[in-house]
């Protein structure tokens, strides 16, 4: 049975149904000529959300995504160090000197998998580090992403891959050109290592990365472009910088740029962030029409669940597997 089949005849209820519905008004929207922002927090790079992300990309289901400076960095991890990482099933049952052996194996464990420090994030430090160091010398700073994009798309990494390249959400985003925003980048590993060099002297500042102010400045012209043509959803992953960032962008266009732009044409967010006080990973979508993010009319949905079994389920259903 078709996976889109499957869901309408077993996801009647709950977040089972809030699934169906959510991913039927997705390709409703993208039918209509509408397009979507996804959003990726948590760590669903490491999780190999490319393995369905991609396609989506590649099928035009996906046209500009923000992302947690991790998620960025670890889809090119993995695509170099597959075959190194360690997976831990019974990660729940480790003690405190069993997280220590995994520390002396330069094991960087996230949930049930371990990143390996060598293999992946040394690696790619030893090849970002050189367009860190032109892009420093010449004074003509770039966005995180593009350093990694150019990376994949020079072909430079290819006699290293591990893992299958049609896995890459990134590469298939940089192959596509789609815009990519990455708030907060430097709390990511590559952010912590470029202060690192910048210290050392190794670069002579950091000012060779542009920074997230200058990413929303970009996302609000890109918005403003786009808008007004094609309705833009918003697919949000998790909550945290990597939803509020962008949605906010909506609001600062017009109210504080004072131009007339649509609001957000659809909204669904996966997570299990529980409603509390003061949470936007936990704000309903309601309130968001308080702030201008979302009308009263837009349709929106939230399921309370997993984002890595629901989220391939949703791109699934969108892509009519």
């Amino acid at each position: 049975m078709p996976i889109r089949e499957f869901m309408r005849e077993h996801f009647r209820h709950f977040n089972a149904a809030a699934t169906v519905d959510a991913a039927q008004a997705y390709a409703d929207h993208i039918d209509a000529g509408g397009m979507m922002m996804v959003t990726l927090a948590g760590a669903m790079s490491t999780a190999e959300l490319g393995r369905s992300l991609a396609e989506m990309i590649r099928q035009g289901k996906v046209h500009a995504i923000t992302c947690t400076g991790a998620n960025l960095e670890e889809d090119v991890f993995n695509l170099v160090a597959h075959d190194h990482y360690v997976r831990i099933p019974n990660y729940r049952d480790l003690t405190p000197d069993d997280e220590q052996a995994l520390l002396e194996r330069h094991l960087n464990r996230v949930t049930d998998t371990c990143i390996p420090e060598e293999e992946a994030i040394r690696r790619i430090e030893r090849e970002v580090l050189e367009l860190w160091k032109a892009a420093d010398e010449s004074g003509a700073p770039r966005f995180p992403h593009e350093f990694l994009c150019e990376l994949l798309l020079s072909g430079t990494l290819e006699k290293s891959y591990q893992a299958d390249p049609k896995n890459s959400w990134l590469l298939a985003a940089a192959q596509k050109n789609l815009p990519i925003y990455v708030p907060g980048w430097e709390d990511s590993t590559l952010g912590n290592i470029i202060a690192a060099r910048a210290t050392d002297g190794t670069l002579s500042s950091t000012s060779c990365v542009k920074s997230g102010l200058e990413y929303m400045r970009h996302l609000a012209e890109w918005y403003s472009e786009t808008a007004p043509r094609s309705s833009v959803g918003f697919f949000q992953i998790g909550g945290g910088i990597a939803g509020d960032f962008p949605i906010c962008a909506v609001p600062m266009i017009r109210q504080d740029l004072e131009r007339d732009v649509p609001l957000w044409g659809y909204f669904c967010q996966i997570s299990d962030s529980t409603t509390s006080y003061g949470s936007y990973s936990g704000a309903v979508p309601n309130e968001k029409i308080t702030w201008e993010k979302v009308a009263k009319d837009t349709p929106k949905f939230v399921i309370e669940s997993d984002a890595t079994i629901v989220a391939p389920l949703m791109f699934a259903y969108v892509l009519g597997w």
